[in-house]
């Protein structure tokens, strides 16, 4: 056995079980049984060695290729997501500009409400005085007439009653 084949058989039981390490040595083998094997002619030899340079540079620029497309799938992905980004900020700022929107109708509403719910009050509570007033015209038996509102010195009781007068002696200091 030439030193060269048993140098390769003793490191290939060093080396370490991953798989480059295996690929490595198995090309290691492929090259020096070519190379042992084919010693006798010259030519041959010289054609086994154009023909794993040519497959060297075969399976080199098939790997460039592969990376060349992995890094063209990358770039495309990278792309994609830039995008995607984009796409996703016109979004969000179209949400944010609608919930402003919202937000400053919701809040005039709001205070048109409480404006509307004040002024219901108020009419709340003069109706309720309106009905006091006729519920106590009615117990006391004087007629109503709807001029009696509205001209206050056409009133009925005003009419039958002394009117009230004003004396200096109220205003005592």
């Amino acid at each position: 056995m030439s030193p060269v084949v048993s140098e390769i058989l003793r490191s290939g039981f060093i080396i370490n079980s991953s798989l480059r390490r295996r690929t490595h040595l198995v090309q290691s083998f492929s090259v020096v049984f070519l190379y042992c094997g084919n010693s006798n002619s010259n030519s041959s030899g010289s054609t086994q060695h154009q023909l794993m340079d040519q497959r060297k540079r075969k399976r080199m620029e098939s790997n460039r290729e592969s990376a060349r497309r992995s890094r063209m799938r990358k770039q495309k992905h990278i792309d994609d997501l830039v995008g995607q980004i984009t796409e996703l900020k016109k979004d969000n700022n179209q949400i944010l500009t609608s919930i402003n929107f919202t937000t400053h109708r919701y809040l005039n509403i709001e205070a048109e409400n409480s404006v509307l719910r004040a002024q219901m009050t108020e009419l709340s509570q003069r109706l309720d005085s309106l009905n006091d007033i006729l519920h106590y015209l009615n117990r006391e038996g004087i007629e109503y007439t709807p001029d009696c509102f509205t001209n206050p010195f056409n009133v009925p009781y005003l009419n039958q009653q002394p009117p009230i007068m004003a004396s200096a002696h109220i205003f005592q200091y």
